[in-house]
């Protein structure tokens, strides 16, 4: 746009609204109430008037669609389970998943870039965001069955000294962060994989040890492939939850996942799930660059 139609549009909000809505200082423009008012709401409007043409859209088209935001640990063990199994339920429904860290959660919502929130609470999630406990969740250490480890509960300094095999929730996730934090890992022996299943896999060689998802980690155990660490500090326990926005602002398919989500069949898909059929999932596409 031009600079004249700027000022012309801006002319026009003026009059319409009944406030100036920025003056001019020494120092540049400043909002008055009014302007900032409109401007911390103008995300949310264009994000609602994106998701109104998408929704025409997909109607005309006989396809609804449901955007997910998930966190790393979430989105790998869980998410394919779910998906698999509410999707299923319905053959007009297409699921698009994308991984952030759980403090995106609250302005993902808000700006309505995506329908429902899965993972952990972030800090200071806002009271006006709805939030669902679905599923509680353990961590535990890891190590290959001839990892000298896990011979024998291993002392603090040797935990120090070994090498810590990571998923990417390592810098997400509270809990794991927490749990890095108590036991004093330095970063240098840190380190991070593209997925918990690779670090995990690692492990299993004796490369290192790994902090994992119990129940993802279950069959490896059973078999003898993993041994479970034991020692003060060395299991985490956390809470799932859906976030969505209120009530009143949420789409249908979202309400009726956050009913879905308590349910026993969807706690044995989620930690049981084999896959997501292709034909109902629309991956979002997210490049991390790592230093």
């Amino acid at each position: 746009m031009t600079e004249a139609a700027v000022s012309l549009h801006i002319g026009h909000l003026r009059k319409e609204l009944g406030d100036r809505l920025f003056t001019r200082t020494a120092s540049g423009l400043a909002f008055t109430p009014g302007g900032l008012r409109l401007a911390s709401r103008a995300v949310e409007l264009l994000g609602l008037q994106d998701r109104t043409i998408q929704e025409i859209s997909q109607a005309g088209r006989g396809r609804r669609l449901m955007r997910l935001a998930a966190s790393t640990l979430f989105a790998e063990h869980a998410a394919p389970g779910l998906i698999e199994l509410f999707a299923g339920r319905a053959n007009d429904l297409d699921v698009e998943l994308s991984v952030h860290h759980p403090r995106e959660f609250p302005a993902l919502l808000a700006e309505r870039v995506v329908d429902v929130a899965l993972g952990p609470l972030p800090a200071g999630l806002p009271e006006s965001i709805r939030r669902i406990a679905f599923l509680n969740y353990r961590i535990a250490v890891v190590a290959g069955a001839n990892h000298p480890a896990a011979a024998a509960p291993p002392r603090l300094a040797q935990l120090r000294a070994e090498t810590w095999l990571l998923g990417p929730s390592a810098v997400t996730d509270g809990v794991i962060a927490s749990m890095l934090h108590r036991l004093d890992i330095p970063e240098a022996n840190q380190r991070i994989f593209q997925s918990h299943a690779a670090a995990i896999e690692e492990a299993k060689r004796d490369g290192g040890i790994a902090v994992a998802l119990s129940s993802a980690v279950a069959g490896d155990v059973s078999s003898g492939q993993l041994r479970i660490l034991t020692g003060r500090g060395l299991t985490a326990g956390g809470v799932w939850n859906a976030m969505t926005l209120p009530s009143h602002a949420v789409v249908p398919a979202a309400a009726e996942l956050t009913r879905f989500i308590t349910t026993p069949r969807a706690t044995q898909a989620m930690l049981r799930g084999s896959g997501v059929n292709v034909g109902h999932f629309r991956p979002s596409i997210h490049v991390t660059l790592w230093s």
